[in-house]
């Protein structure tokens, strides 16, 4: 059973602090409070004893009693939280005179002394209940339900590789042949005659997408339009249309105003669009034939040669669609290939005493699903080989009617309970967001930290260790990596449909997330609701969700929706999380009236909102930790933000053209470690006060209008120098940046990884950019104007020994390469000019930019032997340039893709 130990891991530290003597309980109230500080642990770690046992093992009693003391400690820890809110003086206090007198004009948020009394009875009620529940513990045996946790696994590095070379490990070849027969009448080109649909039909994680991509991939440049779209289980028809005529067509989408038009009004623009064009389109996971056909309608034959592809689970809807590609299992062999290389990098390497038997007979109930060989190589890695045997028999698969699916999911679910305790929310979470869709690592690890699934330790940022977590998933294959297109670390993820389909279940089954996704819903909601994830819906005015209750919510997302009404902020009690991302306002727009009411509000997320002002009353929010404005339409963030003493992440970066412009406050962030802003006036103070900010691990500055004379550029180098725990560091000066000496004093840390510097005049190569005194960077940018980057700076560059990416933009540089092994791990490399590449240097590169209007040697392109794709981004460019690049592409034995531009 997937029970999550709810707030019980941060409420036990929450009542040590509260014993503290600078809270001066009552001695009532202190007897109290430690008598659940020694029952408490024994029901957490009871609690955690039930989660790692399958539910329809466990006892209906201990159901009942693990889902009582569960909701109990939601219960405590809002009356916890409460009391930290009421006490006097529970941060830091604000360092300047003008916020210590705006906090004074705030008033206190709870009256002392009633709110007190209040929280003393609260707590002495609670005890009573925890005396009961303890008693039933031993009645029902709690105790009994023992769960084995696993090992932490190391990040593997193998995954990455595993996902993109997919094509090769679960033998799409043949089937990408088949299909691309299909398509093309047999004859290998694309004749032009009626439209052709072809239905990839098969079970999930089958790889019908990835097969989809590749033939999608291999045949597009033969066509004029194109798109790839992915429609879902509970599909918005009106959203995918606009999504198809946005792929085809941005310019038309604008002129259309798309998102105003209805069906019939998008459907007609698309049949506009479509006529006497040749089209290829991809339509992603179809789920019933009513969305088909209507998106069908849209799609319209002009006799051009057309072709669409879809993909879904169902063989009626295939019918329905065209003409069937029953998607099969893998061989026998291709199952071994894939399920060894992920676990030993390939069935070559696997060991001698290798449990072969077992192997077979993993692999033969695995049924040839590709997903279901990853999962369950995942669960294997790192485990002794003896213990194979008691894994096989462990998993205990179906015999349903469909025994492929059934067994696919009991193999995940299998994975699920042998992740370790802290690893099961921090899953389970990933139930907030829509299906398909691109989660972005950053605002993920800051959710953990402000839900409590991420603890502290000593020695390491949340975010860093939320990063482990993420890792393990990922090494785990309970989601998937998105490689960004530089090759360096991930940044974003997705969930399979079929972990996204167990998740959301167990979800539900322990109220953990409560998803609302359709608009018949709302009568179904619970009293006890404590995440509530609101996805791709309208929330139309006297939408009963508005008034609702929800003083017990404490996570609140929505995800891409169209608000005409909100529920009104002073109506959630207990709030944690807000996030909204990516969501249309409707009417008189929505102005965060009330925010101060949220006390316990820990992270406010409005990225890519329509948001142009936040109210003074956010610097009650003393608990607030993370702040992301990312993509918001601010130009002013107000001076009680500098009351948020606790704020761990402040991200006010936007890709809209808005830039703030008063950041007075900054100074009195000293708990900061992710920081983010974009500024637009001269605040010399700035480059000043980021010298306080020595808790930062993360600092990306980008300054639009103001010249950065020398005096700026000192006093930001010594700021810089104070900063001992930056991992990344990104500095963009939109207006200035001249030669200076500054820099060449500047000794950053050894543990930066990640180093990205933009200027908008003449710099020379900064001197402490070497392996010397960077070991560890992975990822480098180098972007400004008038510098020279001669042979020898090219030689230091190569001698990094970790560098993966590499961008060098900047007027001139001499690339050719001198003697030695250069650039041993490089992966990407953009440059304003192409190297001469020598024999054996960069040996890894994969994808080569280059950006000029001068001819040169392409020929030494044969020298990077695992050259996979090329772009050439030129502004003079000359036909003969690209013929001469493409012969010496198509020359390339890897064949490389070529894309110029």
């Amino acid at each position: 059973m997937q029970v999550v130990t709810g707030a019980m891991g941060s409420l036990i530290p929450k009542l040590f602090q509260v014993l503290k003597e600078e809270y001066k309980l009552q001695k009532g109230v202190k007897q109290d409070v430690e008598f659940l500080l020694r029952e408490l642990p024994s029901m957490h770690a009871a609690l955690r004893k039930v989660a790692n046992v399958p539910r329809d093992q466990l006892d209906k009693q201990v159901k009942v009693w693990a889902d009582e003391v569960r909701e109990l400690s939601y219960v405590m820890d809002d009356v916890v939280d409460s009391f930290l809110v009421s006490v006097e003086g529970s941060g830091p206090a604000a360092s300047s005179h003008k916020l210590k007198e705006l906090l004074k004009a705030m008033g206190k948020l709870i009256p002392k002394g009633k709110a007190r009394r209040k929280i003393a009875n609260k707590i002495k009620g609670i005890k009573i209940v925890v005396k009961e529940v303890a008693d039933r513990r031993d009645r029902y045996r709690v105790d009994d339900a023992v769960a084995n946790l696993a090992a932490t696994p190391t990040v593997d590095p193998r995954l990455l590789a595993l996902f993109k070379d997919q094509k090769e490990l679960v033998g799409v070849d043949v089937a990408k042949e088949e299909i691309t027969k299909m398509l093309t009448d047999r004859d290998g080109d694309v004749p032009n005659n009626k439209l052709k649909i072809i239905s990839i039909c098969g079970i999930g994680g089958l790889g019908k997408t990835t097969l989809a991509k590749v033939v999608h991939e291999g045949l597009q440049e033969k066509f004029e339009l194109k798109a790839f779209i992915s429609v879902g289980q509970r599909p918005d028809v009106k959203k995918v249309l606009r999504d198809i005529l946005h792929k085809l067509d941005k310019k038309g989408y604008m002129i259309y105003d798309a998102p105003t038009l209805d069906e019939k009004q998008l459907i007609e623009a698309l049949q506009i669009l479509l006529e006497n064009n040749r089209y290829f389109i991809v339509i992603d996971d179809i789920w019933d034939i009513d969305s088909w056909e209507i998106i069908r309608c849209a799609l319209k034959d002009s006799n051009c040669g057309s072709k669409i592809m879809t993909t879904t689970r169902s063989l009626d809807v295939a019918k329905k669609s065209g003409e069937v590609f029953q998607l099969k299992p893998l061989s026998q062999d291709h199952s071994e290939n894939l399920f060894y290389t992920r676990l030993y990098g390939g069935k070559s390497k696997c060991p001698f005493d290798l449990p072969v038997e077992v192997s077979e007979k993993i692999l033969q109930k695995c049924g040839g699903v590709p997903l279901a060989i990853i999962t369950i190589a995942s669960l294997l890695d790192g485990k002794p080989r003896e213990d194979w045997s008691k894994v096989y028999e462990s998993i205990g698969f179906g015999h349903g009617e469909n025994q492929d699916l059934d067994n696919t999911r009991k193999i995940l679910l299998f994975s699920y309970y042998d992740l370790p305790y802290y690893l099961r929310p921090c899953l389970l979470y990933l139930s907030i967001y829509p299906e398909d869709y691109n989660i972005r690592k950053y605002t993920l690890i800051w959710k953990w930290v402000a839900e409590g699934f991420i603890k502290k330790e000593p020695k390491i940022g949340q975010y860093e260790l939320g990063e482990r977590y993420f890792n393990e998933l990922v090494n785990r294959s309970m989601i998937q990596p998105i490689e960004p297109k530089d090759l360096g670390p991930v940044s974003e993820c997705r969930v399979h449909d079929l972990v996204l389909d167990m998740i959301c279940l167990l979800s539900e089954e322990d109220n953990f997330v409560t998803i609302l996704d359709t608009d018949d819903q709302n009568n179904c909601l619970q009293s006890n609701v404590r995440r509530l994830a609101i996805q791709k819906r309208l929330m139309k005015k006297g939408d009963s969700l508005a008034n609702m209750s929800m003083k017990q919510v404490r996570s609140f997302n929505t995800t891409t929706c169209v608000i005409h009404m909100m529920p009104s902020l002073p109506s959630f009690g207990a709030l944690r999380v807000l996030a909204m991302e990516g969501c249309t306002f409707k009417g008189d727009g929505y102005h965060l009236n009330h925010l101060g009411s949220l006390v316990q509000l820990r992270y406010l997320g409005l990225r890519d909102m329509p948001i142009d002002e936040l109210p003074e009353e956010i610097g009650k929010l003393k608990f607030l930790q993370i702040l992301d404005l990312q993509g918001s339409c601010l130009n002013e963030l107000p001076q009680s933000i500098g009351l948020l003493t606790q704020l761990k992440c402040l991200n006010a970066s936007n890709s809209s053209g808005h830039a703030i412009s008063a950041l007075h406050f900054l100074g009195n962030l000293t708990s900061l470690e992710d920081l983010s802003i974009e500024y637009k006036r001269r605040y010399p103070d700035i480059t000043e006060d980021l010298g306080k900010l020595t808790q930062l691990r993360r600092l990306r500055v980008c300054s639009h209008y103001f010249p950065m004379d020398d005096s700026v550029v000192t006093v930001l180098v010594k700021s810089l120098c104070k900063l001992k725990e930056i991992h990344s560091l990104d500095l963009v000066w939109m207006n200035g940046g001249e030669e200076s000496e500054a820099w060449e004093g500047y000794v950053p840390p050894r543990n930066l990884h990640d180093l990205r510097l933009r200027f908008s005049r003449r710099q020379m190569f900064p001197a402490w950019i070497n392996p010397s005194v960077l070991p560890n960077l992975t990822r480098l940018s180098l972007c400004g104007e008038g510098v020279v980057v001669e042979v020898m700076h090219m030689e230091i560059l190569g001698s990094f020994p970790e560098l993966v990416s590499l961008k060098l933009e900047w007027d001139h540089h001499e690339a050719r390469l001198g003697d030695g092994g250069l650039f041993p791990k490089l992966r990407y490399m953009e440059t304003d000019a192409l190297p001469i590449f020598l024999e054996g240097r960069m040996p890894l590169l994969e994808h080569l930019v280059f950006r000029y209007s001068f001819e040169f040697d392409y020929d030494s392109l044969w020298n990077l032997q695992s050259l996979q794709k090329v772009e050439a981004i030129c502004y003079f460019w000359k036909p003969e340039w690209q013929d001469v690049l493409e012969l010496a592409v198509k020359a390339h034995p890897n064949r490389p893709s070529l894309l110029c531009r």
